[in-house]
């Protein structure tokens, strides 16, 4: 649905889950408690509030989460490319409009559009950043020397 660009993952982190001790029929129900747990915590980290699911989870119990093991899954000399502002502006932009066109050829529910929505002020969170690596007053670099 083109909501994630999966250049930009640099990192993932899990939660072993161990079912073997639950019986079989209770399983998808502890299932679905791990997964809004992850949900409501990723969220409360999230520095918009927000998090990139088309569809959030049924809200549930939450449960005490097994230890998360994190780890970078890019290269690390692939990292300072992908990780360079500008790179990242560009390509969420790109991302913005295949989402945004998505949406306009398809009847799309609330979450999708909630996700465009996570995703401009993201964009909007790294212009901002990008623009305030500039002080105020400066050339720009593409402007013509007299």
């Amino acid at each position: 649905m083109n909501v994630l660009d999966p250049f930009e993952v640099a990192e993932i982190r899990v939660w072993p889950l161990d079912v073997s001790a639950i019986p079989k029929e209770q399983r998808r129900d502890y299932l679905d408690r791990a997964e809004f747990t992850v949900f409501q915590k990723v969220i409360g980290e999230s520095k918009l509030g927000a998090i990139l699911n088309e569809k959030p989870p049924r809200p549930s119990q939450v449960i005490e989460l097994p230890k998360s093991y994190a780890r970078r899954i890019i290269p690390a000399d692939i990292f300072p490319h992908r990780k360079h502002p500008d790179i990242r502006i560009a390509r969420r932009a790109a991302t913005i409009a295949s989402l945004a066109r998505r949406i306009s050829e398809r009847s799309v529910k609330r979450g999708l559009r909630t996700t465009l929505l996570t995703q401009a002020k993201r964009l909007e969170g790294l212009a901002e950043a990008r623009l305030n690596d500039f002080p105020e007053g400066a050339e720009d670099e593409d402007q013509e020397q007299d």
